[in-house]
């Protein structure tokens, strides 16, 4: 019997194992056998892979061929086997070398014809591949440059079957090699602006104060007052993500089947899912792999959900878990998937469903019925969990006396040093936000002055136990950002203000 070996990854999330395919031939009548718990898309790889050999010119073992994936314990799905089992099979009938099969990682699936298709997954593979010390990867050709993402990886990439043979051979295929990471991706051709904004100065300071923070948003007011363009503007606001988020974050992409050609993502990412999203769009999910969703996409970077009222409650319901731990499982029969989900809520909502409540010069339509079914859109609990309310008034844009806003450039920088101020204060902690500080952890700063004010908000009713906390971020990020050790008093009134203008009220 002759047996020989060659090594995959399973995505399970976030998180890859290391699987190892064994090709054994001989021992019984010609047959392919194929165990260690595949699903259906890898249990028809027997067949891709006859096809693909055949096409090649290659014989098919005449003899019993047992493949098996193992730890066998560990379900398996996914076509990205296909490269492995190949290499593995052409190993045991001594067509390729065996070492090179067995000391390599092998992601890729396998077209009838012997092309090489590209798959989902390959930046995670390959970070798990690096973990327990690989140092080759065998991709498709097309995804040698999301490979090669993984510093300390020598990347073949192969673009059909003869490609693989080659390089099982230890021959170099044109076009494909070991080249260093690409080190800086290509810049963005065009971010909107915030100078673009006219007549919202609180607004745009709303905004600010977001972004140092890292603090959930909800900007309501009349249709056209510039919710949606204050939301885009977000993420220029934000610092370019660390080597590890862009990382993280570039893995959750590739997982979503996105192409990472122009290197990692190393802007915060925007994600605006439409408001008739489906639990699994929004949260992730799917019929048989569980795939992330928008939270998920959006991770290190901006959520904007506009029309917020219009989605599903259910939808918006499930944010809420998100929102406190920066991640989401989703439940799978024998098996639990884990994304990260650590987002930027910005919600924009309208006063009402007509849109014109309590606009000057302007009548609502709506009943008083219609008034309170909008208003239960929005559960309290996820009210609660954003930061900042911030109601916006229509403005006279068109005048003269208006002035444009600040560039998100001069804007951006004031972020960049209030969030100094932050990973500064806290670096012994594993927090770098005051957006994302616990409340046992903020109550071991500094006390602040002026604490009488939250007294008689929580008193009057006008804020919870949450909302104090809430306040207590907010008026620490406004400190940082007047450069200051100390919460003062002045920074919690303009803290509570921005905290209270409540979309409620407004309706």
């Amino acid at each position: 019997m002759s047996t020989a070996s060659a090594w995959s990854v399973a995505l399970l999330g976030m998180e890859g194992t290391l699987v190892e395919v064994e090709a054994a031939i001989g021992g019984g009548l010609p047959r392919t056998v194929l165990v260690g718990l595949p699903d259906t898309a890898l249990y028809e790889a027997r067949d891709r892979c006859r096809a693909a050999v055949a096409g090649a010119g290659l014989a098919w073992p005449n003899q019993l061929l047992t493949i098996n994936l193992t730890p066998a314990s560990l379900p398996k799905a996914g076509s990205h086997y296909d490269l492995a089992i190949v290499a593995a099979i052409l190993a045991a009938s001594d067509v390729v070398p065996r070492r090179i099969a067995a000391s390599s990682v092998l992601v890729g699936e396998l077209g009838l014809d012997g092309r090489v298709r590209e798959v989902r997954g390959v930046l995670p593979a390959l970070l798990a591949a690096r973990e327990v010390g690989f140092g080759t990867a065998i991709v498709p050709a097309g995804q040698v440059a999301e490979a090669q993402l993984v510093a300390g990886i020598t990347v073949w990439g192969v673009g059909c079957l003869a490609d693989l043979i080659e390089v099982l051979h230890g021959r170099p295929v044109l076009g494909a090699g070991p080249e260093p990471a690409p080190a800086e991706p290509r810049p963005c051709a065009y971010a909107p602006d915030l100078a673009d904004v006219r007549g919202q100065r609180e607004a745009c300071w709303a905004m600010e104060v977001a972004a140092a923070g890292g603090h959930h948003i909800l900007l309501h007011g009349a249709p056209g007052v510039g919710k949606s363009m204050l939301a885009e503007r977000l993420p220029g606001l934000l610092p370019d993500l660390s080597i590890e988020e862009a990382l993280e974050v570039s893995a959750v992409h590739s997982l979503a089947g996105h192409s990472l050609n122009d290197g990692l993502i190393r802007r915060p990412p925007y994600s605006s899912p439409h408001h008739n999203a489906s639990m699994a769009a929004m949260v992730g999910g799917g019929a048989r792999v569980a795939r992330p969703g928008a939270i998920s996409l959006a991770h290190r970077g901006v959520l904007f959900l506009d029309e917020a009222p219009e989605f599903s409650v259910r939808v918006l319901d499930a944010l809420r878990t998100p929102m406190e731990t920066g991640k989401v499982t989703i439940a799978r029969s024998g098996s639990q998937v884990c994304y990260p989900a650590r987002f930027q809520l910005v919600m924009a909502a309208n006063p009402c469903q007509c849109g014109m409540l309590g606009v000057p010069g302007a009548n609502c339509s709506c009943t008083p019925m219609s008034l309170r079914r909008y208003n239960e859109r929005l559960s309290g609990p996820i009210l609660d969990r954003i930061d900042i309310h911030h109601r916006l008034l229509p403005s006279l844009v068109v005048s003269s006396d208006v002035t444009a806003g600040e560039a998100s450039a001069t804007v951006a920088a004031r972020v960049a040093v209030a969030r100094e101020r932050q990973s500064s204060r806290l670096r012994e902690l594993p927090w770098r936000l005051n957006g994302d500080l616990p409340g046992a952890e903020l109550r071991k700063l500094p006390h602040p002055q002026g604490m009488s004010l939250l007294d008689d908000a929580v008193r009057s009713g006008r804020l919870s136990a949450r909302g104090v906390d809430k306040v207590l971020r907010i008026a620490w990020t406004l400190a940082d950002l007047d450069a200051r050790d100390r919460i003062t008093r002045a920074h919690l009134a303009a803290a509570l203000g921005l905290r209270q203008d409540s979309w409620r009220c407004a309706a």
